[in-house]
């Protein structure tokens, strides 16, 4: 704002100070002194009210120009909003922070999705095993919008898990299960948009148990939870492995 505001003069040259993450009246202070002692003028963005008063005397005592550019928009909004502002600083900031975490968590999702990428499971918050068509993709990456840091491994009785997964604690780990019934129908959906026959051994009744017999076996071995997601949204099976996860860290 101060950068537009001096365009509109002629040589559009000012030193700008930046002072952020002023904490205490005695910093507010010594920015005031600061400017005092360089003959400028104060544009000021602070959000509590005691450091607002304390700004506002300081200057006000050394004859230093401020403008607050801050306060009339939070009283806009107070006023339409009918509500009372945090009066938090720093709250953008953690905000921009929360935003590239998600965008971290979903690079993550999307490079170990579907096992392609075993090597550094340690650094997932979330693991989610199961058969084909159990929902593991789109699952890893909703949790990953959530910030969940999400890789996802299929089980498969010709292939046996990464020996990794085994090293991990149990409570980051979530296997996923479903109604044969209803795997079946998704699977043979699955061929038909692919336009494959449908008896083929990925869609056949016999294979599905033995699939799914063998992703239970492994899943008790390794000791985590177990969630059933037949007719389940991607939602509330997200929902119910945050709920369980949350519980386990707060039990370390």
């Amino acid at each position: 704002m101060v950068k537009a505001a001096a365009s509109q003069f002629d040589s559009g040259k000012v030193d700008i100070r930046r002072v952020p993450y002023l904490r205490s009246s005695v910093e507010v202070e010594d920015a005031v002194l600061e400017a005092a002692e360089a003959k400028a003028a104060i544009v000021y963005t602070l959000v509590r009210p005691d450091l607002c008063q304390s700004l506002i005397h300081k200057a006000d005592e050394l004859g230093v120009p401020c403008v607050d550019v801050m306060g009339p928009v939070l009283d806009v909004l107070k006023r339409i909003t009918h509500t009372v502002p945090k009066a938090e600083p720093g709250l953008m900031r953690k905000l921009d922070e929360a935003y590239f975490s998600r965008l971290e968590a979903i690079d993550f999702a999307v490079k170990y999705d579907d096992g392609k990428q075993t090597n550094g499971l340690v650094k997932a918050d979330i693991i989610i095993i199961g058969v084909s068509r159990t929902s593991k993709t789109p699952l890893s990456m909703y949790l990953a919008t959530r910030g969940f840091k999400t890789a996802n491994i299929p089980l498969v009785p010709e292939v046996s898990p990464p020996e990794d997964l085994f090293k991990l604690p149990s409570s980051k780990i979530f296997g996923l299960t479903i109604q044969p019934s209803l795997l079946l129908e998704i699977r043979q959906e699955r061929l038909k948009t692919m336009g494959l026959p449908t008896g083929s051994d990925y869609a056949n009744p016999e294979r599905i148990l033995e699939e799914l017999d063998y992703s239970t076996r492994i899943m008790r071995k390794l000791g985590c939870p177990i969630i059933e997601v037949t007719n389940r949204a991607i939602e509330e099976t997200a929902a119910r492995i945050e709920e369980i996860f949350r519980k386990g860290a707060n039990r370390i």
